[in-house]
């Protein structure tokens, strides 16, 4: 069993929050860096196998004292950081300059190599710009002293993926469809065990440092054709049709309305499409023969995680751009008249685990227990103007962890007795939603659910007095209804075959 210290940066991303636990079963002591630690907590305590073996620590790829914290010790560092979806300007100018302050990083804590994860491409400039993004931060990672292995893949094939995602709600929801010439453009996808593979494998393969290795799954093919496969495992007919005037703006303006992936994550996605990418070189088997999953075998056994809810990570668990102030720190510094509440309270005699089941269903499938159809107004709403909308959903219908998405809120903090929820719908402000539960000496419990809203200008506090009556009206139902499910009979029945430690189905 190896005590090698790694250092796992996008730790919270799709492939590191896999990557983790990998590393953790085969003995390895991890570190993992993150801008909020906090998301990462007790979220891999079954895959320890020893005290000690799991760190998380705070660290931002441009704050370079954090980064000397979290490289220190570490023998092998994995690089899996990258700005989709990122709305900020120059975001090329932020990943080179990441890029070199962790490979300076990495040099001077005596670091001995780095495995960064990046796209496939021709890379002679004729690119997107977020794959061209992504050469250049695996060329600035190895001009460094620190020896790079560098992995380059196109679509990444898994439950839970934005390109899975993206291509699945677009065939499942379209008969018909009329798409740009770039679904013509060949590429070469792979599914994420196998990247996770390799990764892995790279540990083992020290022939592999100082190399820029392609990887791909065993199939070439167009995008059409990866629709058409999955179109033929779920029994589907669709008819598709080409046409030379969507842009790639366009075609992602158009994903955001029908898909959960919103246009930020599309464009960089779509943009990519256009330019064929496929493996240059096959150094990555001769050097680690890893199993290579074909894309039909790849698609039917993401649909099963799918359809089992065996999906430990998402995209949407990542954040992009500045991380918003937590409300714990805002109550300690804001004064009371800057923070708008709004809060109900209700009592009931309602088991204190029915209560907890209750909170932790919220969202997603089960909606929201009152005027579902005015949050379904509100979600499309958010997508019209660009946000994110309801459509994300959730990871799980019913487990929650901090960090993951709900629909168009994000958890903030989960515990037994309290839900914090964070907006990330398009606001004049910045706002949470919150629940708590007290058990009370005379045998009842209180569920305080309470509505926070910190204006960001005059218009946002405009915003919150002219909603004031639907707020209202929604959360006052929505209390209500959350005690009056968990008030049913019937909860106890399904509780009493959950497994330890979770909601039942």
């Amino acid at each position: 069993m190896s005590r090698t210290r790694i250092l796992v940066t996008g730790a919270t991303g799709y492939v590191g929050g896999r990557l983790v636990p990998l590393l953790l079963r085969r003995g390895y002591a991890v570190r993992c860096m993150a801008r909020e630690p906090q998301r990462l907590a007790g979220r891999w305590e079954k895959d320890i196998q020893y005290p000690g073996q799991l760190e998380i620590v705070y660290g931002d790829i441009l704050d370079p004292e954090s980064l000397a914290h979290a490289l220190r010790e570490v023998e092998v560092a994995y690089y899996l950081i990258h700005a989709m979806g990122d709305k900020r300007a120059h975001f090329e100018e932020r990943e080179k300059a990441g890029a070199r302050a962790f490979a300076s990083a990495a040099e001077a804590c005596g670091v001995k190599r780095i495995i960064y994860l990046g796209g496939l491409g021709k890379r002679d400039g004729a690119t997107s710009a977020h794959l061209r993004s992504r050469h250049r931060t695996g060329d600035i990672l190895r001009s460094g002293a620190v020896p790079v292995t560098e992995f380059r893949a196109a679509m990444i094939v898994g439950a839970g993926s934005a390109s899975f995602e993206m291509m699945r709600h677009l065939t499942e929801k379209l008969p018909v469809m009329v798409c740009p010439r770039w679904i013509k453009t060949r590429s070469q996808p792979i599914y994420i065990e196998d990247v996770l593979a390799y990764l892995v494998a790279a540990l083992d393969c020290p022939e592999s440092a100082g190399r820029v290795l392609d990887i791909g799954g065993p199939d070439i093919l167009t995008y059409r054709q990866m629709m058409e496969v999955y179109a033929d495992i779920r029994g589907l007919r669709r008819l598709i049709f080409t046409v030379p005037v969507l842009t790639p703006r366009l075609s992602a303006y158009w994903i955001n309305l029908v898909t959960p992936v919103p246009a930020s994550i599309a464009f960089p996605l779509v943009e990519g499409l256009k330019w064929e990418m496929v493996c240059e070189n096959a150094e990555a088997q001769r050097l680690m023969p890893v199993p290579l999953t074909p894309f039909r075998e790849a698609v039917a056994r993401a649909l099963r995680a799918t359809d089992e809810r065996r999906v430990s990570t998402r995209w949407t668990g990542a954040i992009q751009g500045a991380i918003p102030p937590a409300l714990d720190a805002i109550l300690a510094c804001c004064r009371p008249h800057e923070l708008k509440r709004d809060v109900q309270q209700v009592q009931t005699r309602a088991p204190l685990p029915h209560l907890q089941r209750a909170i932790a269903r919220i969202g997603g499938e089960t909606g929201w227990y009152y005027a579902d159809r005015l949050w379904a107004i509100r979600g499309a709403l958010d997508r019209l103007i660009g946000g994110v909308g309801l459509r994300r959903g959730r990871r799980d219908p019913e487990v929650i962890v901090p960090g993951d998405s709900i629909d168009f809120w994000r958890v903030e903090d989960y515990q037994p007795n309290r839900l914090l929820l964070r907006a990330e719908m398009k606001l004049p402000g910045q706002a949470w939603l919150e629940f708590r539960l007290e058990s009370r000496e005379d045998d009842t419990r209180v569920l305080t659910q309470t509505a926070y809203y910190l204006p960001g200008s005059i218009w946002g506090t405009l915003y919150w007095h002219l909603l004031l009556p639907v707020h209202y009206f929604v959360f006052t139902g929505m209390a209500r209804n959350i005690v009056k499910w968990a008030e049913e009979p019937e909860r106890g029945a399904l509780l009493s075959g959950s497994p330890a430690g979770h909601p039942g189905p």
